[in-house]
This record gives C-alpha cells, structure tokens and sequence, in this order.
C-alpha cells in the first residue's frame, strides 16, 4: 500500500555533489532523505519557487510534452529501494483514462510534478527500507 508524503525541504549545497530533498509522510511522522544530483535540485527549488526561465528545460520540456498529448501526471509513486538507490514512476493518464507508469528517477519525478502539486506516494515496503538505511 502506497503512503502518501511531501516534499519536506530541500538542501543544496552548491559547493558539494551531493544535494538532499526529505520526504515527510503527509498524515504521519515518518521521512525520509534521498540524494539528489545539483541540477535536479535546483530545478526542484526553481519549480517551487516558480521562477520561469528563457527556454524550457528537460523537466519543462517532458510537462508540456504531456499536457500537449491531452494527459495528466496524475501522481508520482516511489516504487522500491535497491541497493540505496530509489525507483520512481509517472503515473500518467492518458485521454482514455488509462494510466501508464512510465519509469523515473524521484528527483526527475519531484522536478516534473512539484509545480503542479502532483501528489507523491511511497510505497510502505519503501518507506520501511528507507528507515533501516543509514545514508
């Protein structure tokens, strides 16, 4: 069963390679911290702060890619943990209604649905390797 959560803070340290987002269970207390890249951090913080930029980006590319095909990010699900790596998909409907989960990184994910307040989900087996893991 998925968890609903939400993007918590965002740590980004320009100087480092290694950036954070936490997420925090909606309607608990649970979170969690996964490591980011520097451009998917920032692309997250500029979405947030919905700061537009000249030309479209990879995350303001793929948005207006789908919205031109008549679908929707309808929510953006954690899927699994392997390995300290985590697994993501776009949950998109299309015109028909049928969703499609189409495989993702969770900062690329986040990036892409952050402006829209797409909602996140974790799945529970998720949630609970991420709070054994040491990072």
């Amino acid at each position: 069963m998925a968890v609903r959560m939400e993007l918590s803070r965002i740590l980004i340290r320009e100087l480092n390679d290694i950036q954070i987002i936490e997420l925090r269970e909606l309607d608990g207390e649970r979170s969690f911290p996964i490591v980011i890249g520097l451009p998917e951090a920032q692309a997250i913080e500029r979405r947030l702060k919905g700061i537009d930029i000249k030309r479209p980006q990879t995350h303001e590319l793929l948005a207006s890619i789908v919205r031109d095909l008549d679908a929707e990010l309808r929510s953006i699900t954690i899927s699994d943990l392997s390995d300290h790596t985590f697994f993501a998909t776009l949950d998109i409907a299309k015109p028909s209604g049928e969703v499609i989960h189409v495989d993702s990184r969770p900062s690329d994910a986040i990036a892409l649905g952050i402006a829209g307040d797409v909602p996140i989900f974790v799945e529970e087996h998720v949630l609970e390797g991420a709070q054994s893991e040491e990072f």
